[in-house]
């Protein structure tokens, strides 16, 4: 079969020949073959490399001489969302009370996981063109330690897909360390797109269709030592939302549930990829394409959603009023290129351009955009 169709969009992003191919080979049975497990574990190992390339301390990537920095990587067969709720359901004891830091959906949406497992979600909002306010969170937390209830576990999102927003989270994580304040972060869109300082964050969460460039279907984690103490004095009453039987599982060579062996082979190709690249080089090329399409967006007559100090690098959201469905539809269409809308509310009046993994590149910004202001002009 052959597709030349051009999907921009934020996750699922365009799988490379080698990925597909890889997955395409026959692999070992992960229940019973020795050898698949020798496969995850070199997953892993380039996983911790890319987890790290963020790292805000001078500890060389791979070191494992501080206990403080060093972080488990885990890889889950689901879907980036299951990570996001095994976090919440792997720490969370009823009652217990989480700060939401939000300014988005996807920091919403951990208030509601919150709630769902039976604690009690403090929200701590900024609006959604801006980024989450440190004094803010420092604010809350003050106010909980007052009244005798502080507050230990905060969650927060480091790129807000719907919105194309960038967190800064060096300052919310100062702020989260001064209250000893244990830290979950989606970073879903962002992680293997930009620097994720993963060495000062709890429980770090990925995913394989965004920046990776790998299909859907498994969720990577980053995990502390102090994260997986909680982990295991917390009771779970789930199989596979439990992060607690991840943490032996390469060693032991036992999954909970049989692993989804074509993805990871093919995850570990993507990975291959990227370190094949450079991290750097990576980094470098997704703030070209962001600033590209930032660029030809306001030639063409657009603005970003998100204020420009806020823009991700790795996906570019643009107000279009209304419009947002009808151009999607005639992208499509007439141009073979696919975008995505917003969500929720902002489901006719953001279009969103995902310049990350693969996609990442000059020339498919500017096929794009080219396609998109002939659009404009009809």
């Amino acid at each position: 079969m052959t597709d030349d169709r051009l999907r921009m969009t934020p996750g699922p992003t365009a799988v490379p020949a080698a990925v597909r191919e890889r997955m395409a080979e026959p692999t070992p049975n992960p229940d019973v073959e020795p050898e698949f497990f020798d496969i995850y574990r070199s997953l892993t190992d380039n996983l911790e490399q890319i987890y790290a390339a963020g790292a805000s301390t001078d500890q060389p990537q791979g070191s494992s001489s501080d206990p403080d920095t060093d972080r488990d990587i885990v890889v889950l067969g689901g879907e980036g969302i299951l990570g996001l709720e095994a976090a919440i359901a792997s720490v969370l004891s009823p009652g217990d009370r989480v700060l939401c830091l939000s300014n988005g959906l996807y920091g919403d949406g951990f208030g509601e996981f919150v709630e769902d497992y039976g604690g009690e979600a403090l929200m701590c909002e900024s609006s959604w063109r801006e980024t989450l306010d440190p004094d803010a969170v420092a604010a809350e937390l003050e106010r909980a330690a007052d009244t005798g209830d502080p507050i230990d576990v905060a969650t927060m999102v480091h790129c807000e897909t719907p919105t194309g927003t960038l967190n800064d989270l060096e300052p919310i994580l100062d702020v989260l360390e001064d209250h000893d304040v244990l830290s979950i972060v989606d970073a879903v869109s962002s992680l293997g797109g930009t620097p994720v300082p993963t060495d000062r964050i709890d429980i770090c969460l990925g995913a394989s269709q965004k920046c990776v460039s790998a299909p859907p279907g498994l969720t990577t984690c980053a995990i502390s030592e102090r994260a997986w103490d909680r982990i295991e004095a917390t009771e779970t009453n789930s199989l596979y939302t439990n992060l607690e039987p991840w943490r032996t599982a390469a060693d032991d060579e036992w999954f909970p549930y049989t692993h989804l062996s074509a993805n990871v082979t093919g995850l570990e190709t993507a990975t291959d990829l990227l370190l094949e690249e450079g991290l750097e080089t990576i980094f470098e090329r997704h703030e070209a394409a962001a600033t590209r399409c930032r660029d030809r967006a306001a030639e063409i007559g657009l603005e970003t959603y998100a204020t420009e100090s806020a823009a991700s690098p790795t996906v570019t959201a643009l107000e279009v009023d209304g419009r947002a469905v009808e151009l999607q539809e005639v992208m499509r269409d007439e141009h073979d290129i696919v975008l995505a809308t917003g969500l929720g509310d902002q489901a006719e009046d953001i279009l969103r351009v995902g310049h990350m993994g693969h996609n990442a590149r000059l020339e498919r910004v500017d096929e794009t955009m080219d396609a998109l202001g002939a659009v404009l002009e009809e």
